[in-house]
């Protein structure tokens, strides 16, 4: 499978060495390498559940984004000029006999680096305000392009309710232990708030989905971000990605011991991130106020993310893993 992705992607002269996945994790990463440069990051992907559509249409999203001035490292066409090439899991070319299909694409490697592999240390003798206001800043420019955006083709992504419905919740989680079975009573009442919510062109779009820090690289020498992996993106509300974003941010007051305080911080550290985030674009201050109902949209996407990464692996849930979050929904 590597030799033909080196062939369709012309890397005959570099050093592709593969990075370990995270747990659940869909594809088989390579980091692609030139005379001692990282340059290109290879995916490769064959979990069956997807089609070349579903593809096409996150890489032509992101081709779009890099293309009008985001900060996403773009895709990079093959030599048949296409964004996703379709291969056997042979390693030849994809045909209508059956056989797995293997999607492979090619992407720019993101200057910079993950905050985590810094030791969540930012630039040295800048304030963290300053990463806060360009991660906002950089989401907004994402957001600002998404709001314009027209499909080339009749690639689609999927809507936030194509997946996130109470037909697909009960076949994912079952009925067993008990607190499956109110989990889902909670889950069901999350949705019918979530259809009540405004679907308009400016509230509601493609997204990247999982906006956190280990989907960008920071330039420590500029503090720029440059975004990656939207392998899960999806038509939602642009309040999901700053919520997310506000759940990701709680280990920063984490270790403050005094509530009110904590609180403070966590507003602080939010408003830097709306400071940046409306330098690029508007927010419905209708839907600002709901981001605790944002929260909870959020953390059923964690429950349902650990609920499929199990069955791929055909393991059931460690409940420890959810229990923070099944409890919040189940407790409001």
């Amino acid at each position: 499978m590597i030799e033909q992705a080196v062939k369709l992607f012309s890397l005959q002269n570099y050093d592709c060495c593969e990075i370990e996945g995270h747990e659940g994790g869909r594809n088989r990463i390579f980091v692609c390498s030139k005379d001692g440069e990282k340059r290109f990051v290879l995916r490769i992907s064959a979990t069956g559940d997807r089609t070349e559509k579903d593809y096409l249409a996150e890489t032509e999203f992101v081709h779009y984004l890099a293309q009008n001035g985001a900060p996403v490292a773009d895709v990079i066409p093959s030599v048949n000029g296409k964004l996703v090439e379709v291969v056997e899991a042979s390693g030849g070319a994809a045909c209508d006999g059956g056989a797995t299909p293997v999607f492979i694409s090619l992407f720019e490697y993101a200057k910079g680096m993950l905050l985590c592999d810094n030791g969540y240390h930012y630039r040295e003798g800048v304030p963290l305000e300053e990463y806060f206001f360009n991660t906002g800043k950089t989401l907004g420019k994402i957001h600002v392009l998404a709001k314009q955006y027209v499909p080339a083709t009749d690639c689609h992504r999927p809507d936030y309710f194509d997946k996130y419905n109470m037909d697909y919740i009960n076949k994912l989680i079952p009925d067993t232990p008990a607190v499956y079975k109110d989990l889902k009573n909670a889950i069901a009442a999350r949705l019918e708030n979530f259809r009540a919510l405004p679907t308009d062109t400016q509230n509601y779009g493609l997204i990247h989905f999982d906006f956190s820090d280990g989907n960008y690289h920071i330039d420590m020498s500029t503090g720029n971000i440059t975004v990656f992996d939207f392998d899960n993106c999806i038509y939602c509300w642009y309040m999901f990605d700053l919520a997310n974003l506000y759940l990701h941010g709680e280990g920063w007051a984490r270790n403050i011991s005094d509530p009110k305080e904590r609180q403070g911080y966590m507003q602080h550290y939010f408003d830097k991130i709306l400071e940046g985030y409306k330098t690029q674009t508007t927010l419905d201050n209708t839907l600002l106020n709901q981001l605790p109902l944002f929260i909870d949209m959020v953390l059923l996407e964690n429950i349902v993310d650990e609920f499929e990464c199990a069955a791929r692996e055909g393991e059931e849930v460690d409940f420890e893993d959810i229990e923070d979050a099944v409890n919040c929904l189940m407790k409001k």
